[in-house]
């Protein structure tokens, strides 16, 4: 009988009741056993282990015939495919290839620009030297001068447009295609059968249409040229160097393959480290995510420091890990400088012997080595931009698998019949289903089922019993693996599925509303329909029609704005109940033939309930209904009730016929039914009947005189409360009640602007104990910035010394000098090797330092907010985690290492300006003044790289959200057969952003070009200015060359330096974000010593005219004027409709919140006057989502002790929450690791762990917040138990929203809308018959 209702109960025990443990809606019947007897069998309840599932690739379709296998795979099974340069640009139009060539060839050309400058700077020394050495007059060589200057000019002018063509193409066309893929993956992804989205999860999808993507569109924009024109670098530069002189060329390969080794070797050392580094930290921001996400929690039991320290644990692992990738990089940096200075000895020292040999003239010399250089530099940039574009093709694959995919229920095609005049007959034959998610579950087996046309037919069971899966199955999101389903005696299957769909309207349990307008919301309804192309009168009128029957229109037109509300924005304005109403008049305003409603009530409480039942019962006039109800008193006026358990129909028939059997849907009515302690005689019932409409009456009347304009909802339907939105506005004008009174008195909170140096000085503190470190690390700072300069003067030298005229006296002196100034190189060589190894460490260590220090305290400071603070959108669970994990790196940008990286840089350009100076003040002032420009370019070149990640990132989030609501509300686009209008609207956003996009890019390239091309106009200049006083002989060829390399060979390095900066925008930010976190203070503080102190409480209670709103909802008001008394050791209820402040009261026990007015007492003291933490200590919460943290079970149940506790307090706590025997029979017992959140646990084992955790702490105050709501009843039963126990002698508060939990209350008292109407035992509140009996009536049903 009841048995077989279950899904998951054990054979009846022997206790002669019926375990009715249905999933929802299970209460043991009436006879209750022996309590001995019962408890027992709780010990044993809910005691499965759930065994973490091991993912394995084997097929889990195997256990299964092959014939249903084979419809299973075809539903979720999606091919790889295999992705090469050709698929990547598969959507490329011929115009986007013919651009792309063109910037290949534009970017090949600046690339190939850049090595030219060597060979005109190598002819310019020839050009000097021959003049010095009397080969050519004065006129050739300003004539030669000014052709080669001109050269300069001519390559600037070049290598600007190129660069610009090659960046704007290759953007254009990056931006084009990964528009284009981004809307054959929508497409797809709407044609897709619903099976393979339950296998990736809408999540899933929603990463690749905004990450996968901007993934390809990052590999084929800029990227692409970047690649081109380094490798065209390095090409052309090799060549240069070895049509100049091969030998040269081939020695100095060397520093190539150096270079090489160094990056390659330090970047695997770099991803070695910052994956461990990475590993560390996720643990840590895992245990901040459990924490924060669970505050409340961690506030009530004061857990905050322990907590803290748990994470500090992680911290410091990562802490080690960053300091090694930090003092990784910065010998890699090293290893480069190195190598640079090395690179110079060599070449001077081998081109000196060529030299002398006559080998080979000094200009050629130079030509070589600037141009090895050049090309071996530029190589480096190859692999990071290659490395975008595999990282393109691998997201590719991912996206191009979903694009190619094949569903085997495609909406969009045009095979199948339509039928003319459907009557809507729907009829199941045989059919067994498996949902291809969870292959092991039959959910279906062998039902058949008469729907007959325009007649309601209500499916009930328990949860898990099939019902949803006929509404899946009628609507197509499935196919039966057999039997089939009929619509007016034609096969589904063999209809057209499009027109199938826009035949039915779902109404599902949450509504899922489009952020649009009201307006539009509902006329999605009518896409597909025939009444999609009508005019837009016709379209409003059959809205508005809609509207009125579904019972919406009255309280939308009262909203402000009206129709057109957008309910994504305003969607905090609609109540569920409301939404709900918007989405029946949806699914009624094409006027279907069948409409679904699943569970279409049930996540509502039982005011708008009644309200949304009737508009549905409205709608379903005339039409094929299925509704599938979890509250019985839903449906007892359906034609016929289909009863059904495990994938099978029981029995069927109305309602009287069902309680006439008394068979399962009896037991399901009792079990839903409370002991109801009076039968009401008819007379009664008219009487108050009378009484109530008086109210209605009088209450209607009153609404009227206050909003004479507002027509008021026929009256046929019942109110619901939340609807009257003009009063709700009008309200705030006129009256004031006490708490919006005091509410006005609270200020709110203003962010304070902070001056850079409170920000400097903020992030200085953190480093304060590093200071000698860092005064270490400033003066290596100093030695790096050195190195330039004195790389100036020994440059100079050797090109005066090696173009002396060669002879036998000659000879001698140039080979000692060179030898003599190369070494010098190799000195320079190790010192900035020593120097920079030695910053890079000495920085990695402080600010390593720094960020430990910085999240450690911001995470700190986070747990002593008040609830407040959490409430707030912007500190959400995940804005804060991110925040611990990304902002505290980016404050790194303000601390010692800026300042390294600024010290370096100064150090450089003042040196090299004193130098210039010094030596020749002309050329030094003209090439002074080109300065800004050349670091300018430098610094440019890296920013506007930068910019353009942030931009293509930046550009698509708002088409990206729109698509992601599209794929998480698949259902909703599927059964509304909105996928082309979706389409539509995605297309035209993206065109919207290409064309902004281009405009941006136009700009934003030209600056990018300049600072490729700028740097040769100040080579020109330089040269020709230094050439003139050349040719007057005012210089000699040393002071030209230490005065032009010292200045414009500084700036650009200076220039450089640039990239390995952080980035001070964000640290600025960053910081100020830390500050005002640091500074906020709350009202209710943890760390505070204040307040008097709490030696023992007794446990009495008194709630005195309490007025209360929450701090981020203030026009809706909670508490009003709430009275309440409690006596030590008294078990009391709240109940009551949601929102009507029962768990508010919870919250300020627990002094989450201050009240606006009133003051809550304890043993006769206020609270707000008491120590928080040691008021604390004496109250357990147990909460309705129950928290435990990554650890042992151990771990967990001590997190409640508020001091050390032995291990037998805990033996005995656990056992007093029914959940030792289970703890015991794990194999780990105490030291089992539960997992993240829990969630190796069920509901009702985490429930009791949470318990034993409260009574660990031996509370004087026990909470309890609706502690079993979140659980099926099998649970349920275990853990109240365990709170039934838990409650003695301890004063008890309860939430309940299932009335049947707290019969046994002392007292209870009834909330209506922040007061309390009544309050007695169950018992006489039930002969009452006032608003207590009318819940328990609503949540129960008898035959009428």
């Amino acid at each position: 009988m009841g048995a077989d209702l279950s899904e998951k109960a054990p054979a009846a025990p022997p206790s002669g009741r019926a375990s009715s443990h249905g999933d929802s809606t299970g209460t043991p019947s009436q006879k209750l056993p022996t309590p001995k007897r019962f408890s027992a069998d709780l010990e044993k309840a809910d005691s499965k282990v759930i065994l973490p599932k091991t993912p394995t690739d084997e097929d889990p379709y195997k256990h299964l015939p092959e014939r249903e296998a084979e419809i299973l795979r075809n539903q979720v099974v999606t091919l790889e495919v295999k992705v090469g340069i050709n698929t990547l640009y598969r959507y490329a139009s011929r115009n986007d290839l013919v651009i792309m060539a063109v910037a290949a060839l534009a970017a090949i050309a600046s690339g190939a620009a850049l090595p030219l400058m060597t060979i005109i700077f190598g002819n310019l020394q020839g050009t000097f030297q021959g003049y010095f050495q009397q080969q050519i007059t004065y006129d050739d060589f300003l004539g030669e001068l000014s052709t080669l200057v001109l050269y300069f000019v001519y390559l600037a002018i070049g290598e600007f447009v190129c660069t610009y063509v090659a960046t704007v193409g290759f953007i254009y066309t990056g931006e084009h295609v990964s528009a284009k893929i981004r809307e054959h993956y929508l497409e797809s992804c709407m044609k897709q059968n619903i099976g393979f989205f339950d296998k990736l999860g809408a999540g899933e999808v929603t990463t690749r249409i905004t990450a996968d993507t901007n993934l390809i569109q990052e590999g084929i924009s800029e990227k692409v040229s970047l690649t081109l024109a380094a490798v065209a670098t390095f090409v052309t530069a090799f060549i240069i160097a070895f049509i100049s002189f091969w030998k040269l060329a081939l020695i100095l390969l060397s520093t190539v393959v150096a270079l090489m080794l160094c990056m390659g070797g330090g970047s695997t050392f770099i991803v070695k480290y910052s994956k461990q580094n990475v590993a560390a930290y996720a643990e840590g921001g895992s245990v901040a995510e459990e924490v924060v996400s669970s505050v409340r929690n961690a506030i009530a039991f004061g857990t905050q420091d322990r907590l803290a320290k748990q994470y500090d644990v992680h911290l410091t692992r990562a802490e080690f890990f960053g300091f090694k990738l930090k003092s990784t990089l910065g010998v890699m940096i090293a290893c480069m400088m190195l190598i640079l200075y090395l690179n110079y000895g060599l070449a001077f020292w081998m081109g000196s012997r060529f030299l002398v040999d006559g080998e080979v003239a000094l200009s050629k010399v130079l030509i070589v080595m600037m141009a090895v250089m050049l090309g071996a530099f530029n190589l480096g940039n190859v692999a990071p931009n290659m490395q975008a574009f595999i990282t393109a093709l691998g997201a590719a694959a991912k996206i191009y698998s979903t694009i190619d995919r094949n569903s085997p229920i495609d909406p969009s095609s045009d095979e199948g019949v339509k039928i003319e005049n459907v009557q809507g007959a729907i009829r199941l034959e045989n059919i067994k289903h498996i949902y291809p998610s969870r292959p092991e579950v039959v959910v279906m087996e062998d039902v058949s089922l008469e729907i007959p046309a325009g007649k309601v037919t209500a499916l009930v069971g328990a949860s898990g019993s099939g019902k949803s899966t006929i509404v899946g199955l009628v609507e197509r999101f499935y196919s039966p693996i057999e039997g089939t389903v009929y619509l007016d005696g034609v096969d589904i299957s063999t209809l057209n599925l499009h027109w199938l769909r826009q035949q039915i309207s779902l109404v599902s349990q949450e509504p899922t509303l489009f952020s649009t307008t009201i307006y539009e919301n509902i006329r999605h309804g009518l896409i597909g329909t025939k009444w999609e192309k009508e005019s837009e009168e016709k379209q409003k009128e059959l809205i508005y029609e809609a509207a009125k029957k579904a019972n919406a229109h009255n309280f939308v037109s009262e909203l402000p704005e009206g129709y057109e509300t957008n309910v994504g924005e305003r969607g905090f304005l609609l109540s569920g109940g409301q939404k709900q109403r918007i989405a029946i008049a949806r699914a009624i305003v094409s006027d279907p033939k069948i409409l679904l409603l699943d569970e279409a009530t049930s996540a509502l409480d039982t005011k708008s309930e009644g309200v949304v039942q009737a508009a549905l019962e409205a709608a379903s006039e005339g039409r094929t209904t299925i509704t599938i109800a979890h509250r019985l008193s839903t449906i007892k006026d359906a034609h016929n009730i289909v009863v059904m358990a495990q994938g099978r129909i029981v029995e069927q028939g109305s309602h009287d016929e069902l309680l006439e059997k008394r068979g399962a849907y009896f037991n399901l009515v009792t079990a839903q039914a409370i002991a109801a302690v009076n039968e009401m005689t008819t007379e009664e019932e008219e009487a108050i009947n009378q009484e109530e409409e008086q109210l209605l009456i009088r209450k209607a009347s009153i609404q009227k005189e206050r909003q004479p304009d507002s027509g008021r909802a026929s009256a046929a339907f019942a109110e619901d409360p939340d609807d009257d939105i003009a009063a709700k506005l009008a309200r705030s004008t006129t009256q004031k009640s006490a708490s919006s009174m005091a509410l006005a008195g609270r200020k709110t909170e203003v962010p304070k602007k902070y001056k850079l140096g409170t920000l400097i000085k903020l992030i200085a503190s953190f480093n304060k104990q590093e200071w000698k470190i860092m005064v270490l690390g400033l003066f290596f700072s100093i030695l790096c910035g050195l190195g330039n300069p004195t790389q100036a003067v020994f440059f100079a030298k050797l090109i005066s010394v090696m173009s002396v005229p060669l002879n036998s006296e000659t000879i001698p002196t140039i080979q000692s000098e060179t030898s003599f100034w190369c070494l010098m190189y190799l000195m320079l060589a190790f010192v900035q090797f020593i120097s920079f190894t030695c910053n890079g460490i000495l920085f990695g260590k402080c600010s390593e330092r720094l960020i430990h220090r910085v999240r450690d305290r911001s995470f700190r400071t986070m747990l002593r907010q008040d609830v407040e603070f959490f409430d707030r959108d912007e500190n959400s669970a995940g804005a804060l985690t991110s925040f611990l994990s990304t902002e505290t790196t980016h404050v790194a940008g303000l601390s010692g290492s800026t300042l390294g990286t600024l010290l370096m840089v100064t150090s450089t350009l003042v040196s090299a300006c004193a130098l210039a100076l010094a030596l020749g003040w002309k050329l030094a002032l003209v090439c002074i003044a080109t300065m800004p420009v050349v670091i300018s370019c430098g610094f440019l070149r890296f920013w506007m790289l930068a910019h353009y990640q942030r931009r293509s990132k930046r550009a698509y989030a708002g088409s990206a959200s729109f698509a992601s609501e599209a794929i998480t509300s698949i259902r909703t686009v599927a059964s509304l057969t909105r996928e082309d209008d979706v389409l539509q609207q995605y297309k035209d956003s993206l065109a919207a952003q290409q064309r902004e996009s281009l405009k941006s890019v136009l700009k934003s390239s030209t600056l990018y070009a300049a600072s490729q091309s700028l740097m040769f106009l100040a080579f020109a200049l330089g040269f020709w200015y230094g050439g003139t006083l050349i040719a007057k002989l005012e210089y000699d060829m040393f002071q030209f060359f230490v005065v032009f390399s010292s200045v414009i060979f500084g700036a650009q390095s200076a220039g450089s330096v640039f990239s390995f900066a952080p980035d001070m925008g964000k640290a600025t930010e960053a910081a100020r974000t830390l500050k005002t976190l640091f500074d906020r203070k709350p009202t209710i503080d943890t760390w505070s010593a204040e307040g008097n102190k709490v030696d023992a409480v007794d446990g009495s209670i008194e709630f005195r005219d309490v007025h209360f709103r929450y701090p981020t909802r203030p026009e809706q008001p909670v508490l009003r004027g709430l009275n309440l008394t409690i006596s030590p050791g008294q078990y009391v209820a709240l109940v009551g409709a949601s929102g009507c402040g029962k768990s508010t009261t919870i919250a300020l026990l627990e002094r989450f919140y201050d009240p606006l007015a009133g003051g809550i007492f304890i043993d006769g003291k206020e609270i707000s006057s008491l120590n928080i933490n040691e008021y604390r200590s004496f109250i357990a919460l147990v909460s309705q989502e129950p928290t435990l943290y990554q650890g042992t079970i151990k771990d967990n149940i001590l997190l409640g002790a508020p001091h050390e506790i032995t291990d037998e307090q805990i033996i005995f706590a656990c056992q007093e929450a029914n959940i030792y025997e289970f703890i015991l029979s794990l194999p780990d017992g105490f030291n089992t690791v539960v997992g993240s959140k829990g969630a190796l646990l069920s509901g009702g084992q985490k429930q009791r762990i949470a318990i034993a955790r409260a009574l660990v702490r031996d509370p004087k105050i026990l909470l309890l917040d609706e502690a079993t709501s979140a659980l099926d009843s099998e649970s349920e039963h275990v853990v109240q138990a365990a709170l039934d126990k838990a409650a003695k002698g301890r004063t008890t508060i309860a939430v309940a929203h299932r009335l049947s939990t707290i019969q046994k209350a002392d007292i209870i008292y009834v909330f209506d809308q922040g007061r309390i109407v009544e309050q007695g035992t169950h018992s006489e509140l039930m002969r009452k018959n006032g608003r207590y009996a009318e819940l328990v009536n609503l949540q129960s049903l008898q035959k009428h």
